[in-house]
């Protein structure tokens, strides 16, 4: 058992590591970064809340504020305070994310498909 989890973990490492250089190189984005702007271009109306997203991309809510700021400085992402609850906040995708994540899209699957 041991043995197959140092197996597997190993493997997630390739493959982040795979990413991290082909995205970053490519497309000046980070694995976190561009698994945002995935999430939010597969979202309705191309957003989610704050907390939500921060759950589904495995980050603490102060991570994903980071780099949520990174994104909007980027021009990629805006945030918006919810219409029906005013703590909550939106992170949403504008058409320059959308740009980003489909011209990113193809240099992810690949390595994917290269290191799975």
């Amino acid at each position: 058992m041991l043995a197959a989890w140092r197996e597997l973990n190993a493997a997630h490492a390739r493959i982040l590591d795979a990413l991290e250089h082909a995205l970053q190189e490519r497309h000046r984005l980070s694995v976190s970064e561009y698994e945002v702007l995935q999430r939010l271009a597969e979202a309705p109306e191309h957003k989610r809340r704050m907390q939500e997203l921060a759950d589904d991309a495995h980050l603490s809510q102060s991570a994903l504020s980071r780099l949520v700021g990174r994104l909007e400085t980027a021009g990629y992402v805006d945030r918006c305070i919810c219409d029906y609850d005013r703590r909550g906040i939106w992170a949403e995708l504008t058409d320059a994310g959308r740009a980003a994540q489909v011209e990113a899209e193809p240099t992810h699957r690949q390595v994917l498909a290269a290191t799975l």
